[in-house]
């Protein structure tokens, strides 16, 4: 499912300021060779810590807030599983800064990059699709970390989790071993005409950062083999879907063979959730499957909590997504903090308390 325009890369980027209080989350960001790429993936690594290092904020923004750690800080002494993250379509990874430091407190070491071609500032229809691309820097991210004497000394690499959100989400259902099937999503954007189809119905997209005007994506030309593959990495043992993309078109006989735990949320109470990302057939399909929805919730719950007048601001440049405004009677804040229960119980479950 496609963010909205208008969270371009300046909504997006890590601003550091000095938070009230201290965390003992450290933070660090680091470039990751992505050889398939052509190019060096921007990562960031948040990581259990003692004190000291430089407060920050992460992902604090004219819109949104940021989440607190410190920069520079000592790793704790240990060994600790692996969750590797991916951001939703037209997002930024710092935007899941706010869930990756609770997993960090919890005791996991959380990375993610920010995916080219569908970053803010940088996304377009064209490169939505690409999945397989994704996949491809998580695998990269994790034979980087594994191998980096400072990170492979604090990980457990037997003990590797992913969590992803919307296309993030895809992502993170590839590369747990589903494979989707093109003509099968070309069918439903064919008739379905919201979100991510409408997406790829043309008109806006970004390129180094500005708006730039892109044709009407036919699906049934994206690399079909590519599309189709197999991008499951045998090191993943858990995997969190948030909204997953790609959700009506996944190939079922591919679900039914996923061997690892596979954790799937939706935002919202049934009949509120939209058809591209709801998940409560997949879960049933796969064979360690558990399924929850956020009652109270939509998509843009996963976002950041908004600052004040950040609504405001957004209608006033054009914004016509309801980015800062709760779908019900519950706050962003509460909801986060539901799905932080979930997404860190499923992750302790898997990876910590099964070892």
């Amino acid at each position: 499912m496609k963010l909205p325009y208008f969270l371009s890369a300046v909504l997006f980027t890590a601003a550091f300021t000095v938070p009230s209080e201290a965390a003992e989350v450290g933070v660090d960001e680091i470039s990751v060779s992505a050889p398939q790429r052509g190019r060096d993936l921007a990562v960031t690594i948040w990581y259990p810590a003692t004190t000291g290092g430089e407060p920050a904020l992460i992902g604090d923004n004219q819109v949104f807030k940021g989440a607190p750690a410190l920069r520079n800080a000592t790793l704790v002494q240990g060994r600790f599983p692996l969750v590797v993250m991916s951001h939703g379509s037209g997002g930024r990874v710092q935007g899941m800064s706010w869930l990756a430091t609770e997993l960090a407190k919890a005791g996991f070491v959380v990375a993610g990059p920010n995916h080219p071609g569908t970053t803010s500032g940088d996304s377009t229809p064209a490169n939505t699709p690409k999945v397989w691309e994704r996949t491809q820097d998580l695998s990269a991210l994790i034979n980087s970390l594994t191998a980096d004497p400072r990170w492979s000394g604090i990980i457990d690499a037997d003990r590797i989790g992913v969590v992803g959100f919307s296309l993030g989400g895809a992502a993170a259902m590839e590369i747990a071993g589903a494979r989707a099937n093109l003509e099968t999503y070309a069918r439903y954007c064919d008739t379905y005409t919201k979100w991510d189809c409408a997406w790829f119905a043309g008109g806006r997209g970004y390129i180094n950062e500005k708006e730039v005007q892109v044709d009407k994506l036919d699906l049934r030309t994206i690399d079909k083999a590519r599309f189709e593959q197999s991008n499951r990495d045998p090191r993943i043992q858990s995997a969190v879907l948030v909204d997953p993309g790609l959700a009506q078109a996944y190939d079922e006989q591919s679900l039914k063979e996923i061997k690892i735990s596979m954790n799937f949320i939706n935002l919202g109470s049934p009949g509120t959730i939209p058809e591209g990302v709801i998940a409560d057939h997949l879960a049933t399909l796969t064979p360690h499957g558990t399924y929850a929805s956020v009652t109270g919730a939509d998509h843009f719950s996963f976002l950041p909590e908004c600052k004040e007048g950040a609504a405001e601001f957004l209608k006033s440049v054009g914004e016509v997504d309801p980015i800062c405004e709760d779908a019900g009677d519950r706050s962003r804040a509460d909801i986060h903090s539901e799905l932080i229960g979930l997404v860190r119980s499923a992750l302790q479950r898997d990876l910590k308390d099964q070892f």
